[in-house]
């Protein structure tokens, strides 16, 4: 079990136990069953305005936790280079589920405090959205990618300022398939104008499916391992193509490994 206080303090890699203890209930129902208390007793504390940055940290554990008692395993590499920087980074991920937005602030987030550039309809999700209001996020339409581009450089670069970094999706929607010509550049042109390092973040986390009635809640399958890793931060130059062409590619070939694994 990870515990709050310690997560991941000096660790290089993280892979869950094989002996690790695993619920009697069917997967979906082990962790849905936690994800639902936590995310409720989340609301509340952000409700009252107790919901700080480590308490965000400790509920993503939480879930993380949630995870591992459902039988899903984690293999979590290269989070050293969280340490390898000082200030604030835009981290650009690719994007397969929820599950991402749950578990990326206990790997980031005690080292580098963060908030995340998200969709209005999070912002008016049930109980949901006390939590992601008290993050102060960077709210975008995806309707209008222009507005988008004026809204994540303007706002993004003002938390950037602040020393709390940016995390962000830059595909069109979630997907199990990674098609670079989807992944766009918005993250090196922020961390360009805010003139701090981008950072490419490659998951790999179809253990979470997307549901048919509610996108967020499919099943789970402990069968697919959970995938993250950190790749180098770069510092943007030019126009920043070259940047933007590492970050795709890091994602695509750590997802090509994964697949073959």
């Amino acid at each position: 079990m990870i515990e709050h206080g310690r997560i991941f303090a000096n660790e290089n890699s993280y892979t869950t136990p094989v002996d690790r203890k695993t619920s009697i209930l069917p997967p979906t129902m082990a962790c849905y069953s936690r994800v639902i208390g936590i995310v409720f007793s989340s609301s509340r504390k952000a409700r009252r305005g107790t919901y700080d940055g480590q308490t965000w940290s400790d509920s993503s554990i939480d879930i993380f936790n949630a995870l591992e008692i459902a039988g899903c395993r984690f293999d979590i590499q290269r989070m050293n280079i969280l340490h390898s920087f000082d200030g604030p980074a835009v981290f650009v991920a690719n994007h397969m589920s929820i599950l991402e937005t749950f578990i990326l602030p206990s790997l980031i987030n005690p080292v580098h405090h963060c908030t995340f550039v998200i969709k209005p309809s999070l912002m008016e999700y049930p109980v949901f959205k006390h939590v992601m209001r008290s993050r102060n996020p960077v709210v975008v339409s995806r309707d209008n990618p222009r507005q988008d581009l004026i809204t994540v450089l303007e706002e993004g670069s003002k938390r950037l300022a602040d020393g709390i970094s940016i995390v962000l999706f830059p595909q069109t929607t979630r997907t199990t398939q990674f098609d670079p010509s989807q992944f766009n550049s918005l993250g090196v042109k922020l961390a360009k104008r805010a003139g701090v390092p981008v950072v490419p973040v490659a998951l790999k986390t179809d253990a979470w499916s997307n549901g048919r009635r509610l996108k967020d809640f499919g099943p789970i399958d402990p069968s697919k391992t959970i995938h993250f890793t950190f790749g180098d931060p770069m510092t943007v130059e030019g126009n920043g193509k070259e940047q933007h062409e590492i970050a795709a590619a890091f994602i695509a070939e750590q997802l090509a490994r994964w697949s073959n694994a």
